[in-house]
């Protein structure tokens, strides 16, 4: 008689060990159990039987299922070399693989058995789901102040100026980047004037840090440009993507050339790229309007230290009604001389959303990022028009 589970079978012999019974007991001979629905309750793999596997346990990470009536562990670890089980009929090997299509953690060997054991299963794939759901928040919750404690931490002070040595201003008014050397050097030392060996005031045409003669023409600006591009000097990059964005210095304006070199500034150092990728997406210049985007290049902006950007964050968590991380953003930019900051922190201390000693420490922040960056020359030359080089 063949032992095949789709076959006929008597009620007095186990359709799995093949045993017969006597015809009164009608117990299996072999394996001592009674015969139900053409198996001993010793086997259990049958059509239309229920499973024999009365207590199955798996362990969420370890997936470590345990046969309690039979004493026998399982261990599936994930690796290529485990032992599949089918949880309904304890059936091994490599064509046990159709998965539990909600808790994804049990497996058995075909669409019957996972019929068969859905209603025994059910409390366990709930189970199962629920870890599931609260390992994936604390993930993200990890993730969250991960995220947090690098977009809040102050970042380093900007460059100082190779030739005073005093820190370079936060404003793009404050300095400039030399298209001939590359240098960026503070309007105090660009403007300075020069005297000849008897004291007398000469004509200063030429770079302050390189001695090569400035420019007469924007072609010639944009020239020497050039050439900084081809070095890799991510300010001269941004300065063409910006050139191309607004259309402006004999560039037509192209937002698709301008995107492909404000990204290729900002990932070879410039965080003012990101910033201003982060203002094309707000108020969708060239890119459909996202303000999601907008914040994602703004953060990458504002780690980097870009006051702006930083300010403009601020800004968007105080329309959320997020008092306290605006304040943290404000903080962090009047620190690195945000003015426009400073008065916001003043806005949301008469508003009651800001302590006395938060505006204190704002303006005492503010007062020694002046300090670090005042000097008798760079008033000079911002008086002659504060407009162009104004530096606080």
């Amino acid at each position: 008689m063949s032992n095949t589970i789709d076959e006929e079978v008597s009620n007095n012999v186990c359709g799995i060990c093949n045993s017969e019974a006597a015809p009164n007991i009608k117990k299996c001979t072999s394996c001592d159990q009674k015969i139900r629905e053409g198996v001993c309750d010793n086997n259990s793999r049958i059509t239309n039987t229920t499973s024999s596997i009365e207590a199955v346990s798996i362990d969420i990470d370890n997936m470590i299922i345990s046969n309690n009536n039979n004493n026998n562990n399982i261990t599936s670890t994930g690796a290529a070399d485990s032992i599949a089980v089918c949880a309904n009929c304890g059936k091994e090997g490599d064509d046990v693989n159709n998965i539990c299509n909600k808790c994804e953690k049990v497996k058995y060997c075909n669409a019957v058995c996972k019929k068969v054991h859905k209603k025994k299963h059910k409390k366990q794939c709930e189970e199962y789901q629920r870890l599931a759901v609260e390992k994936h928040n604390e993930e993200l919750r990890i993730a969250a102040e991960l995220h947090d404690e690098k977009l809040f931490k102050q970042p380093p002070p900007k460059e100082v100026c190779p030739i005073c040595f005093l820190r370079i201003p936060s404003l793009t008014t404050g300095y400039r980047h030399m298209s001939c050397c590359g240098q960026v050097l503070c309007n105090g030392c660009c403007y300075a004037p020069v005297y000849d060996n008897q004291g007398n005031k000469v004509d200063n045409e030429k770079c302050p840090f390189c001695r090569i003669p400035w420019h007469d023409t924007d072609e010639e600006q944009i020239k020497r440009l050039q050439k900084r591009i081809e070095a890799n000097d991510n300010i001269a990059i941004g300065k063409q993507g910006n050139y191309y964005q607004d259309g402006t210095f004999g560039f037509p304006q192209d937002y698709t050339k301008a995107f492909e070199l404000l990204h290729r500034a900002g990932e070879l150092g410039n965080a003012r790229a990101y910033s201003s990728i982060g203002n094309a997406y707000y108020f969708g210049e060239g890119v459909r309007k996202d303000e999601k985007k907008a914040t994602y290049y703004y953060e990458l902006a504002a780690i980097r230290g870009v006051v702006l950007a930083r300010y403009n964050l601020g800004q968007t968590e105080k329309r959320s009604g997020n008092m306290h991380r605006a304040l943290k953003h404000y903080m962090i930019a009047v620190r690195d001389g945000g003015a426009d900051s400073l008065t916001a922190i003043q806005r949301l201390y008469s508003n009651g959303y800001a302590t006395k000693d938060d505006y204190a420490k704002a303006l005492q922040s503010y007062q020694t990022y002046l300090g670090e960056i005042k000097s008798d020359q760079r008033d000079k030359v911002a008086a002659a028009d504060e407009e162009l080089f104004g530096y606080y």
